[in-house]
């Protein structure tokens, strides 16, 4: 698509706080304005790496789950991990990004479950470092 979906929501968050909201009342509608124009430049910018953060928490926990399998004494989760550490995501459509993500999300909470029942604080330490690395990815910036 040219233009693409980023520069269609900049070029139109700047037309929106250039042109529309200097012409609108102070006050109520103005603040909205600003906030419609805030939201968009964010939009624009989330656009930019959606699939990239997806791709890539979903690849990490793959990853994790085939780590830690075998530390599993539990049948049932083993093959659970096992099972998800083989899955693919069906494309790089951001609603299928995100099914595969929360399905991996799922597993990744009985896999801390698991951990802390356990009091296995190698396994717990590898999550809290896949989660921080999930937060650091998704942290919006606003510079």
């Amino acid at each position: 698509m040219s233009p693409e979906v980023d520069q269609i929501l900049m070029l139109s968050a700047s037309q929106l706080m250039g042109t529309l909201a200097p012409s609108l009342p102070d006050g109520y509608a103005q603040g909205q304005a600003a906030l419609l124009s805030f939201m968009m430049i964010m939009s624009a910018r989330e656009f930019e790496r959606a699939a990239d953060i997806r791709v890539n928490e979903n690849a990490d926990m793959r990853a994790l789950f085939r780590e830690l399998a075998e530390d599993v004494a539990d049948q049932g989760l083993r093959a659970r991990l096992k099972a998800a550490a083989t899955t693919r995501d069906e494309s790089l459509a951001i609603s299928a990004l995100n099914r595969s993500n929360g399905e991996l999300r799922q597993v990744l909470i009985a896999l801390q479950t698991y951990a802390e029942d356990k009091e296995n604080r190698p396994a717990q330490a590898r999550i809290w470092d896949a989660l921080k690395r999930s937060a650091a990815s998704r942290l919006v910036k606003l510079a």
